[in-house]
């Protein structure tokens, strides 16, 4: 089987900004040759709870949700953007509670299996 390029980001939950303090949070993967876009999240309450005792963790899984939700969508204005327009969109810069890190690159003949292993790897070690 042959090996594609893919791309992704971690997605971070960084509950007070001005502190600067994050949690990994979940991995967006972009696999352009196999049509492939994919969020899986796995927020820990009890280390984002440490970070910020405040924190509003309805609004956090809502925000993560967005993610899993814009990559599948099948209806409305997202479901007639490309995967890679996306990828793009949910990458850019934010400074919002919840956003992406550094986009990187690797290769993988199973884009779905390499994202259970960058989950496992990155969000819930």
């Amino acid at each position: 089987m042959s090996r594609d390029a893919y791309e992704y980001a971690v997605i971070r939950v960084i509950p007070r900004v001005e502190r600067g303090e994050q949690i990994n949070a979940g991995v967006l993967l972009y696999c352009q040759p196999r049509a492939y876009l994919c969020a899986r999240v796995a927020l820990d309450d009890t280390r984002l709870l440490a970070l910020d005792p405040a924190a509003d963790l309805p609004a956090v899984r809502q925000a993560l949700g967005a993610y899993q939700l814009t990559c599948g969508a099948s209806a409305g204005p997202v479901a007639a953007q490309p995967l890679g327009a996306r990828f793009r969109w949910l990458t850019a810069p934010r400074s919002t509670i919840v956003q992406t890190g550094p986009v990187h690159a690797g290769l993988t003949d199973d884009p779905d299996a390499e994202l259970d292993r960058l989950v496992a790897r990155l969000v819930t070690v």
